[in-house]
């Protein structure tokens, strides 16, 4: 997209997946509209000559008026993470709030809206029965539940209209500048990473795999409905672990019982409950955690992505 065309725009441009989207769209030349609610924009991108920055709020419509109001592409990771009792809020911030963000953006007359997703939606998967696209599931987390809701709000909400709906269900993005390794990395170089015993297999997604897939469902034409990004081998979260730290020349993640990682989990929450700071670790996240998920690739690969840079994790290690 050329300087100067119909601007995307990116919500929760401050936070880790869209500010490292915003930066690779920036390179590119796109025209960018970064939105953001109470984080600040990166100065990098805050200063970037095609960067627009506006400031909105998802819970409150008016202020998302200006933010759609002539773009070509709204592509959604805006939400609300590192809280206690997430049951009691993504239900609104997930779906309450991405429903309001949706219409605004037909109001306005956007062409296409992205979802950013993960195959979770869809429950346990495997490579011998992998995500399909289906949105008839209950997965066992809140964070999967809520996003399958906000999936089938967008379908439902552009059915019949001039915009087209569009999910990208990532797996496991890694790389440098992704928080969650870079704290896992944190944790190893202290000797206090651990991991539950039970293997559970992951489909993963490299940085650089990730930033070209969502720049060609931005930009390639003829792109509508569920994609599943991923790599190419089915690798364990402790296999994917220990050699990450392997990497990092530091001892493997300890193996410890599951009851103990959702202690920790619990613990977390409650100080985060009793002090008003972030719970970067809850129960929530390792019922996700847990989920073994595998998306069928093909349509990706046939419409947005056809090679990966990093079509394995052993390919794939130098970049963390």
């Amino acid at each position: 997209m050329p300087p100067g065309s119909s601007p995307v725009l990116i919500t929760g441009a401050a936070g880790n997946l869209g500010s490292l989207l915003a930066r690779h769209l920036t390179d590119k030349g796109c025209n960018l509209r970064l939105m953001y609610h109470r984080k600040p924009l990166p100065d990098d991108l805050a200063r970037a000559s095609s960067v627009e920055a506006i400031q909105a709020d998802l819970a409150r419509p008016e202020t998302l008026r200006e933010a759609v109001r002539g773009v070509a592409v709204v592509i959604h990771f805006a939400g609300v993470l590192f809280r206690p009792r997430p049951e009691r809020f993504l239900p609104e911030t997930n779906v309450i709030w991405f429903g309001n963000l949706v219409d605004q953006a037909l109001y306005a007359g956007v062409s296409r809206v992205i979802l950013v997703s993960f195959p979770h939606v869809e429950g346990s998967t495997t490579p011998e029965q992998p995500a399909t696209g289906r949105l008839d599931r209950t997965p066992v987390s809140v964070h999967a539940r809520t996003r399958l809701q906000a999936e089938r709000l967008l379908f439902a909400r552009t059915r019949g209209t001039s915009c087209v709906p569009v999910v990208l269900r990532l797996g496991m993005v890694y790389g440098r500048g992704v928080l969650m390794i870079d704290a896992a990395r944190w944790l190893a170089q202290r000797r206090l990473l651990g991991v539950w015993r039970e293997p559970t297999i992951y489909q993963l997604l490299s940085v650089s795999d990730y930033l070209q897939a969502a720049e060609a469902a931005i930009l390639k034409p003829g792109i509508e409905g569920i994609y599943h990004v991923g790599d190419e081998a089915p690798v364990s979260l402790q296999t994917f672990l220990d050699e990450a730290c392997r990497v990092w020349s530091c001892r493997r993640p300890f193996r410890v019982p599951v009851w103990s990682v959702y202690a920790a989990a619990g613990l977390c929450e409650l100080a985060a409950a009793l002090t008003g700071k972030p719970a970067p670790f809850t129960r929530d996240f390792i019922r996700i955690g847990r989920v073994p998920h595998w998306g069928d690739t093909r349509r990706a690969r046939a419409e947005l992505i056809p090679t990966l840079r990093y079509p394995t994790l052993e390919a794939g290690l130098g970049t963390i």
